[in-house]
């Protein structure tokens, strides 16, 4: 099943990069959103991107202009996924609101539509449960930032069938991504892994073992990772950060899944990291 026609619900950081990434890749995409002010800033944020490809010649002007004229802006989102052949969800990592609009998708797309959720934690099976498709729901967990992270996670719900997994995995390639089949737990393999790691770090800020830079060094210096944890976390968003861990602790029932304090500080006060200004760092500059 060859997939041309996608919809992306959701026009934040991983929606905008989810369109960009399938638009340069020669695929016909509408993005939804609650508002034309919401479209206007991902359209913003997809051509400053598609700058950036240009200025290191990964990109013509050209195919920058071709990526632009392939995405089209929805606020209906019955409109938008009417003919559409994948819809992906990529609102924010809250298990309500990705059950209330897998509803709407399973409702507003036709019967042979695959329903896809950018969720990076919330089980595949439960989403699939609100839809009367089951067979055709499946996790497409991008990483941040889409147009340059090479994994994608395929996470095949209890009911997935085997030829909507091996659709969605061949669009990843064609995408240029490398797909990993992973199970159907909370928070599959990479946040598994890699959000109790940044709660950890957090752990030693709020006890005073290091300050955040110095924390963020040592691991860069001494693990060589590209990113510090705290710096990751500020780059993902706090809020997402611990929302998913709520859902590891939950899911799991362990106490080393416990939520910092200070994290749920940091989210109480509106300090999320970059797209606030304020994180574990700041960006106010």
């Amino acid at each position: 099943m060859a997939i041309d026609r996608i919809a992306v619900i959701g026009s934040g950081t991983m929606g905008n990069g989810i369109a960009h990434l399938c638009a340069q890749h020669g695929r016909s995409v509408h993005l939804v959103d609650v508002s034309d002010e919401l479209l206007e800033n991902a359209f913003a944020a997809i051509s400053k991107n598609l700058d950036r490809q240009v200025k290191k010649d990964l990109l013509t002007e050209s195919e920058k202009a071709d990526t632009l004229e392939r995405i089209t802006g929805f606020t209906s989102l019955e409109s938008a996924v009417a003919d559409v052949q994948l819809a992906v969800e990529a609102v924010p990592e809250e298990a309500e609101l990705k059950y209330s609009v897998m509803r709407s998708l399973d409702d507003a797309c036709s019967d042979d539509a695959i329903l896809a959720s950018n969720t990076s934690s919330i089980s595949i099976t439960e989403i699939a449960a609100r839809t009367t498709r089951p067979e055709r729901v499946i996790g497409m967990h991008f990483m941040n930032p889409v147009p340059v992270m090479k994994l994608v996670e395929i996470i095949r719900g209890l009911g997935t069938s085997d030829e909507t997994t091996t659709a969605v995995m061949t669009m990843a390639s064609e995408l240029g991504k490398t797909p990993v089949e992973v199970n159907d737990f909370p928070g599959f393999v990479s946040n598994r892994l890699l959000i109790p790691m940044i709660n950890e770090a957090v752990f030693a800020l709020m006890e005073g073992v290091a300050d955040a830079e110095a924390i963020d060094t040592v691991m860069k210096l001494g693990m060589n990772h590209p990113m510090g944890p705290l710096e990751l976390a500020d780059l993902i968003g706090l809020d997402t950060v611990l929302n998913i861990l709520d859902v590891l602790h939950r899911e799991l029932g362990e106490d080393k899944y416990r939520p910092c304090p200070l994290l749920r500080k940091h989210v109480a006060a509106g300090w999320l990291g970059r797209k606030s200004g304020r994180g574990f760092h700041s960006y106010e500059s």
